[in-house]
């Protein structure tokens, strides 16, 4: 069962995809997570790349971020994340891009776009952590201050994001899996 936590969408479920395509964060991991950012998402642009359910976003949302952009190239997981936006009232505040990441990173560019958060989880075992953060890198989506969220397996290593220009500025582990944030190195 998926649900928004905290903030004024406070409990509200939302719906899920059937299957073992997508892997929704567990509340504990998401809560903590948005413990930890939760002073500065107020009117901030939060970005969700591999965004499955667009639970992630909708919490930011309900918490407070000014507007979210959601991307996901599945079909099914996009119908599941209109729902979900309209269920929750975050469609005026939202824009789902149905393409592949590199695609809505080089889109969001063009159209100006800064984010505060980005927000990273792709499916573990493709290995895109460092194709995209490569390609975000090189864009102007990623600002002096935005604050790269990826969560990854355990024992993932990312000691390759140094050399792209970025900063570890915290790791933040469970049982399974684990946080990093990242921040472009000036």
């Amino acid at each position: 069962m998926l649900r928004v936590i905290a903030g004024e969408a406070r409990r509200l479920q939302l719906k899920s995809l059937d299957g073992k395509n997508t892997r929704p964060t567990l509340d504990r991991i998401k809560e903590t997570l948005f413990n930890i950012i939760q002073p500065d998402i107020s009117n901030s642009i939060f970005v969700d790349l591999f965004s499955g359910t667009g639970q992630m976003a909708i919490e930011a949302l309900s918490r407070g971020a000014a507007y979210a952009y959601l991307v996901e190239m599945n079909k099914n997981a996009v119908s599941v994340i209109n729902y979900n936006l309209e269920h929750t009232k975050y469609t005026d505040k939202s824009e789902v891009l149905a393409v592949d990441v590199n695609t809505a990173i080089r889109r969001l560019s063009d159209k100006g776009v800064v984010a505060d958060y980005i927000y990273i989880d792709p499916p573990y075992l493709e290995q895109h952590d460092e194709r995209v953060l490569s390609e975000l890198s090189r864009s102007s989506l990623l600002g002096d201050d935005t604050l790269v969220i990826v969560e990854a397996k355990l024992d993932t290593d990312f000691s390759f994001t140094e050399g792209m220009g970025y900063s570890i500025e915290r790791i933040k582990e469970y049982k399974t899996n684990k946080h990093i944030f990242l921040k472009r190195t000036n």
